[in-house]
């Protein structure tokens, strides 16, 4: 979908709590349709809701596109600022004949509801102020003081769009009651704050939640009897859990910010979130971001909704990972390290030279940040942390085992060159001489040398913990091996 008007979009979350997946993926869809078509990205936040926002949400939610890399080009604003023209324009629509003053209070329409409840029948507000109270009577009344809230006057016929996703969206008026615009404090409700915002805001493109298509008929009202233009509405859908279900935590969702701690790169997260209800129509997932903006358009948003996969997102963060550098690695692994009490900032500095070619061989097996802690550990510990079922699955025989990793020690020792091309060859003829297939010297040694039944090739680990450590490494798994357990 293209247009020649300069594009404005706008990503409008409520600061009720913290930036979850879903509020992301719209930020980003917004995202990368400007940033696709040189449009402008604005944030606001719809605070209005006094009791439930909270500046502790609003910094978590700046917090979590900052973190994601949605740059915004202008803001953030504040609904709540906005509250003297929302009410403006509320009494431009009472001038104009488009809304009315209701004066049923609040009992008298809990009543109401109830007697339709009762009688199994769909409660709408019955009109009654548009019919019984003449527009004198009602300036009057308001002007004594008596609380009233202004009411949308819904006009007979049809509302209908063309929504980017959805296509062709229709609404029978009859079944949208005359809907409250202004509060008896005079605060605005959401549909005319949203439509007063987006007016002054200029917005082109109201890219969001396909649960706002209920709101969409009454805001296209809304911005008809304001005099503006009608924005491109885009729905994209819902995502669900893998049970079908609306996402929530026991699916693995959780505040965006959060994804950061358990080792999440943020391009893969931004990779992750695109492919969630839009597809790049080509058969590949892993993308970095200048690609997502260059490809991203919203004839690629599916109507279907999609799917959260935890799964998925820690198979893209591997990609990810095997993608970057030793150097773009290394600020986010460090402190990883230096946590854990692996190593000192000062020595991985002075050891650079080996510290980098370990990250480049780590990364190809590390699904988030912390994968690398957990495989780097032989590397940096002085004792051998044994997991347990490696040592049951490779170490069967102790006896035998022994056996052979006195004898590949000795032969090891005699490796002059220590590369992973003599090491092997010295590996394999030893197995040969033995009579044993290469791997029942492979696997246990793996298990001697690291501890753990998987690691990057053997070869490249032997080389990476240096001849020094391996052999005194191999003799102590020979030593564990001959105590009985």
């Amino acid at each position: 979908m293209s247009t020649d008007k300069h594009i404005r979009v706008r990503f409008a979350p409520s600061p009720t709590g913290y930036l979850h997946v879903g509020g992301a993926r719209t930020a980003l869809f917004n995202w990368l349709y400007a940033r696709r078509h040189g449009g402008t990205f604005i944030l606001r936040i719809e605070d209005t809701d006094r009791a439930r926002s909270s500046e502790e949400h609003t910094q978590a939610i700046l917090d979590g596109m900052s973190w994601l890399g949605l740059d915004w080009d202008e803001g953030p604003f504040h609904q709540a600022d906005g509250l003297e023209r929302h009410a403006a324009q509320a009494r431009q629509l009472l001038e104009s004949g488009r809304a009315y003053r209701c004066f049923c209070s609040q009992e008298t329409l809990d009543a109401k509801r109830a007697a339709a409840a009762e009688g199994k029948a769909a409660y709408r507000y019955d009109r009654h102020c548009r019919i019984n109270v003449e527009r004198e009577e009602a300036e009057r009344r308001a002007a004594d003081g008596e609380p009233h809230t202004i009411r949308f006057d819904v006009p007979e016929g049809r509302t209908e769009w063309d929504d980017a996703v959805h296509g062709n969206v229709s609404f029978d008026n009859a079944d949208i009651e005359d809907f409250i615009v202004l509060r008896t404090d005079g605060t605005p409700i959401y549909n005319l704050a949203v439509v007063s915002d987006d007016i002054e805001m200029r917005v082109t493109h109201v890219i969001r939640g396909d649960d706002h298509i209920s709101n969409t008929p009454k805001q296209i009202m809304l911005y008809r009897a304001l005099g503006a233009d009608v924005p491109t509405f885009a729905h994209v859908p819902m995502i669900l859990g893998a049970d079908g279900k609306r996402l929530s935590k026991r699916h693995g969702a959780t505040a965006v910010g959060e994804y950061a701690s358990e080792g999440i790169l943020p391009g893969a997260m931004v990779n992750f979130l695109a492919l969630i209800g839009w597809s790049p129509r080509e058969d590949r997932e892993v993308f970095e971001i200048e690609e997502l903006i260059g490809r991203f358009d919203l004839d690629g948003i599916v109507k279907k909704s999609g799917v959260f996969d935890p799964q998925k997102l820690e198979w893209l963060n591997g990609q990810h990972l095997s993608r970057r550098s030793a150097r773009e690695l290394e600020p986010l692994v460090t402190p990883l390290l230096v946590e854990q009490g692996l190593a000192t900032e000062d020595d991985l500095r002075d050891r650079e030279h080996w510290y980098l070619p370990l990250i480049d061989l780590l990364k190809e097996r590390a699904r988030n940040l912390h994968d690398f802690v957990r495989q780097a550990r032989p590397y940096f510990a002085e004792e051998v942390e044994y997991d347990d079922e490696a040592i049951a699955k490779h170490w069967k025989d102790p006896a035998a085992t022994a056996a052979h990793m006195r004898a590949l020690r000795d032969r090891l020792e005699m490796v002059a060159d220590w590369a992973e091309e003599p090491l092997e060859t010295a590996l394999r003829g030893l197995a040969e001489e033995i009579g044993i297939g290469a791997g029942k010297l492979i696997h246990p040694l793996r298990v001697s040398v690291t501890g753990m039944a998987v690691s990057p090739g053997i070869f490249q680990v032997l080389v990476m913990l240096g001849r020094e450590t391996t052999l005194r490494r191999l003799e102590e798994a020979v030593e564990r091996l001959a105590v009985p357990r």
